[in-house]
């Protein structure tokens, strides 16, 4: 039986905590996050910070279009204008994208404890960084597939948000070649690409589920017949 779920009824604890205080300590999140807790894919954002140091941002809330023979576009969903990716951003014009598979995932979330102006931020999470191929950014150089891009545009996500979503035009692509086929490493399943999945929560009691990151394995597939 479907229910209707208002936004602005929620519970008042949310896996213990208190609504508000949870879901600005997740990252500023909306209470429909969790609720519809939706997938996203799960990329690391290189760049250089003022100061020559590496800048890695650990990035979900995103989606990718091509559009025109040589067009493809990456709009990063939810950027903080505070943050140090989105100052690299502003200041260089260009960043990385970094698709790691799970073998490396513990190490892509010490980026975010490791996150000071000083420190070199891969080299930190115990990740290495190597010279992009088209762009003045570093990239990493065990995630499978690296995406060189152009800063485009921004927009805040509504009137005086502290957050853009930001386009970023791909320039460059570097893959591993045992990725190019699903017969070998592949780029779905557990070897491939990684999802965000945020705490699928009961809307009624504020039970959550604790899961924050899954793997898509490709279905059978259907012929499009439309009519």
């Amino acid at each position: 039986m479907k229910k209707e779920i208002c936004i602005t009824e929620k519970p008042e604890k949310l896996a213990g905590y208190e609504t508000s205080q949870y879901l600005a300590a997740c990252g500023n999140l909306s209470w429909y996050d969790l609720v519809t807790a939706m997938p996203s894919m799960v990329f690391l954002v290189t760049g250089w910070k003022s100061n020559g140091k590496e800048n890695a941002c650990l990035q979900s809330w995103s989606t990718f279009a091509g559009s025109g023979a040589d067009n493809f576009i990456c709009i990063l969903g939810k950027v903080n204008k505070c943050g140090h990716m989105y100052q690299s951003l502003k200041e260089t014009g260009v960043c990385v994208l970094n698709f790691p598979s799970i073998d490396i995932y513990d190490r892509c979330i010490k980026t975010i404890g490791n996150n000071r102006f000083e420190t070199d931020e891969i080299t930190a999470a115990g990740l290495t960084a190597e010279k992009a191929s088209q762009v003045n950014a570093p990239r990493i150089k065990e995630c499978f597939l690296n995406i060189e891009c152009e800063y485009l545009w921004e927009h805040e996500l509504f009137e005086g948000s502290q957050e853009v979503a930001v386009a970023l035009k791909t320039v460059h692509i570097c893959m591993d070649s045992e990725h190019y086929d699903q017969g070998k490493l592949g780029r779905y399943g557990e070897n491939g690409y990684l999802y965000q999945i945020d705490q699928p929560t009961n809307p009624e009691t504020g039970e959550s589920a604790r899961i924050n990151y899954g793997v898509l394995e490709p279905g059978v597939p259907v012929d499009w017949i439309t009519n």
